[in-house]
C-alpha cells in the first residue's frame, strides 16, 4: 500500500456548525451550503470532479437507501462516477484515495454527514454489536465506553481527574472553533453517566456535515496553495468480540499507523477521533505520541469532545489536520478515525506540506 503510485492530497475542507439539533432541515439542506463551500475553496464546479464517494448511515436516518437523497445536494444529472460506504466518511476518502491511485480520476469529492438528534444514539449504536451474543444485552456505547475507561484506571494509566483535564482542555481548545458545539473552559464536567465516566467525558450529540476535495500530482498544485499530501494512510480492525480484547490498548490503531508510515518521523499535530476522554488515553499510547513539551498539538480543533456529528467526526478529524497544514500551522500531521465501539476500527492518515 506504500508507497503510493501517484502523490494524492487534500486541497480544500470544509464543515457545518455541529449543531445539537437540526428539526428544520433535511439532511440535504445541512449538506449543501458544506459542498458549495468545499467546491468554491478550489474553483471547481461538480462536473469538474472525477470521483464523488460519500458517508453515512441508514440506521441514524431511519430508512434504506437514505445516501441517495443526499445526491440531489451534489447533483447526479449528467450521471456522475459515485460511490458510498456506509461508514465514517474517513472510509469514503480511502476510498476515494485508491480511485485516484488508480489513475481514473485526478479530482474526488469526499463528504459525509450525520443527524443524531431524532432519536437515541445510545440505543442505534447498539446495532453494531455482535448479534448474537452482545447486542441483546442491549449495551449502550457510553456503557461500553465506561468498561473501557475503568479498565485503564484499575491498569493504573489515568483516573478520573486526569479524563476531566482532557475534557477542559480540548474544549478550551474550540474556543476558537466556530463550528464546535461545546466550546470554552466554562463547559461544566458534569454527573456520572455510567461510572466512571461524567457528561464531561462523553461527547456531545448533534448534527453535522463535512466535505474534503482531493486532487493528484500537478492538478493539486493548481488547485491549492499549500496541499496537505498524504504520504500514507490504512486502516484495521480489532476482533468484534469484546471480551477477547486488551481495552487499555489499540493494536489496530499502532498496526494502521505503523503501516500509513506515522513513526518514520515525528509529527507536530494530531487530530484524534476520541469520542470519550479515556479514548485518547488509549490512542496516545497507541500513537506514541506525547504533548506540547515534545512539539505535538492533540486535537487543536476540540476533537470529538467539542463536536461529534455521526459519520463526519472522523472525516473530520483528517480535514482539520489538512486544514493545519493548508495554513501553515502544521508541517507533518496525523488524522484518525474510529468506528465500532471502544475503538474496534481505525484509520490512520499521515499529512505533509509542499515542503516536507
Amino acid at each position: 500500500m506504500r508507497p503510493p503510485i501517484r502523490d494524492i492530497a487534500v486541497v480544500a475542507f470544509a464543515q457545518s456548525d455541529h449543531l445539537r439539533t437540526t428539526d428544520e432541515m433535511s439532511e440535504v439542506e445541512m449538506l449543501m451550503p458544506v459542498l458549495h463551500k468545499v467546491l468554491a475553496a478550489t474553483g471547481l464546479k461538480t462536473a469538474d470532479i472525477g470521483f464523488t464517494c460519500s458517508g453515512s448511515s441508514d440506521y441514524l436516518a431511519g430508512r434504506a437507501f437514505s445516501f441517495t437523497m443526499a445526491l440531489d445536494g451534489v447533483g447526479a444529472w449528467p450521471p456522475i462516477s459515485e460511490s458510498h460506504v456506509e461508514m465514517d466518511g474517513a472510509w469514503a476518502l480511502y476510498e476515494a484515495w485508491t480511485k485516484l491511485l488508480t489513475g481514473e480520476a485526478d479530482t474526488a469529492l469526499v463528504y459525509s454527514y450525520g443527524k443524531s438528534s431524532p432519536g437515541s444514539v445510545r440505543d442505534v449504536l447498539t446495532r453494531q454489536l455482535d448479534p448474537y451474543y452482545v447486542a441483546p444485552l442491549w449495551p449502550d456505547a457510553v456503557a461500553l465506553a465506561a468498561l473501557q475507561a475503568q479498565s485503564l484506571i484499575d491498569a493504573g494509566e489515568t483516573e478520573e481527574g486526569a479524563l476531566a483535564g482532557v475534557a477542559a482542555r480540548s474544549r478550551t481548545a474550540a474556543t476558537d472553533n466556530p463550528h464546535a458545539q461545546l466550546r470554552g473552559p466554562e463547559v461544566a464536567h458534569g454527573d456520572y453517566v455510567v461510572r466512571p465516566l461524567r457528561t464531561g467525558d462523553c461527547p456531545p450529540i448533534g448534527d453535522g456535515a463535512a466535505a474534503v476535495i482531493l486532487a493528484a500530482g500537478d492538478r493539486a498544485r493548481e488547485l491549492c496553495e499549500r496541499p496537505a499530501w498524504i504520504r500514507g494512510i490504512d486502516h484495521r480492525i480489532e476482533a468484534h468480540s469484546l471480551g477477547v480484547r486488551d481495552l487499555t490498548d489499540s493494536p489496530s490503531t499502532r498496526l494502521a499507523a505503523e503501516r500509513a508510515g506515522a513513526f518514520e518521523r515525528p509529527v507536530d499535530t494530531a487530530e484524534l477521533h476520541a469520542p470519550f476522554t479515556s479514548q485518547e488515553v488509549v490512542l496516545r499510547k497507541a500513537l506514541r505520541l506525547g504533548g506540547p513539551q515534545d512539539g505535538v498539538t492533540v486535537n487543536p480543533s476540540g476533537g470529538a469532545l467539542a463536536a461529534n456529528p455521526m459519520m463526519a467526526a472522523g472525516l473530520i478529524r483528517i480535514g482539520e489536520a489538512a486544514a493545519r497544514i493548508h495554513r501553515g500551522e502544521s508541517r507533518r500531521a496525523l488524522g484518525h478515525a474510529t468506528s465500532g465501539p471502544c475503538l474496534q476500527q481505525n484509520l490512520v492518515a499521515v499529512l505533509e506540506g509542499e515542503d516536507q
